[in-house]
């Protein structure tokens, strides 16, 4: 039999439709959650097609709305800009040509690695980036030299630098040694070089910084430079709402009870 040119694996056919990333598309398959045309399917590498076939999950019917996120693990010495009037590299020579139109949710400076959002959606991008959100993004620090319990103190009380107050919503120690040390840190604002200046303030060096967690979204085991698409589902987003239902006007007082029913004003027996 011929090939069908016009049929790929499942999960990528998923995720070409933008409506469920691989990851996502297999954990359906496997607690049996996913039907094509009315059929429970167990294997993702299934042939269908993408314009033709009939995409369910728990029997509804999964919808493209032209809502697109992404995460990407951006690698250092890349920066978070659609073009660089330097000449370097940006995250979008990662991406493909296809996924230019998105934006960064907020930005990573260039010696920063980890998770970036970017995506279509600008009241996400919005409500992310709000701090009155509290909105939590988590990184992994490493600073030279070994932090001391009083500078952790000094740290989570805030620390004024250039007329901003410096204060992490979490800061933890993992662990210190006379020449490194290692952190956790968690902000929900989204300050210019916040870690390195806070750090700087007490007296070390930033070496590496990587956001792992971004909300409920986390890094994970996505290798430097790739990216995998998203769902609603990960970001904890409800799909839009159906328009609501015009109310209709209140019944005239004369046909609320049935057992006592009035005659209309006007209307008389004859």
């Amino acid at each position: 039999m011929g090939r069908d040119f016009g049929k790929v694996p499942l999960e990528r056919a998923l995720s070409k439709l933008g409506v469920a990333s691989r990851s996502q598309t297999r954990e359906w398959t496997l607690k049996g959650r996913l039907q094509v045309n009315g059929h429970t399917v167990r294997d993702t590498m299934l042939m269908v097609s993408p314009e033709t076939d009939r995409f369910t999950v728990d029997g509804k019917p999964m919808r493209n709305d032209g809502w697109l996120a992404i995460m990407l693990n951006k690698p250092k010495a890349v920066v978070t800009t659609k073009s660089d009037e330097k000449g370097r590299r940006t995250v979008f020579n990662l991406l493909p040509s296809e996924l230019g139109t998105l934006h960064p949710v907020g930005r990573l400076d260039m010696a920063t690695t980890g998770l970036l959002i970017l995506t279509n959606d600008t009241r996400l991008s919005s409500y992310l980036t709000d701090p009155v959100n509290k909105v939590l993004r988590t990184y992994v620090v490493t600073v030279a030299g070994e932090i001391t319990e009083p500078e952790l103190a000094k740290a989570r009380t805030g620390i004024m630098d250039d007329g901003e107050l410096l204060k992490p919503a979490e800061i933890t120690l993992r662990k210190a040694s006379g020449r490194e040390s290692h952190l956790v840190v968690k902000l929900t604002g989204g300050r210019n070089r916040e870690i390195r200046r806070l750090c700087a303030a007490l007296g070390h060096e930033v070496t590496q910084l990587k956001r792992v967690a971004y909300g409920p979204l986390q890094l994970g085991a996505l290798e430097p430079g790739r990216y995998r698409r998203l769902t609603r589902e990960e970001l904890n987003i409800k799909p839009p709402a159906a328009p609501a239902a015009k109310k209709l006007p209140p019944p005239p007082p004369w046909a609320r009870d049935k057992r006592k029913r009035k005659m209309p004003p006007g209307r008389r027996n004859h």
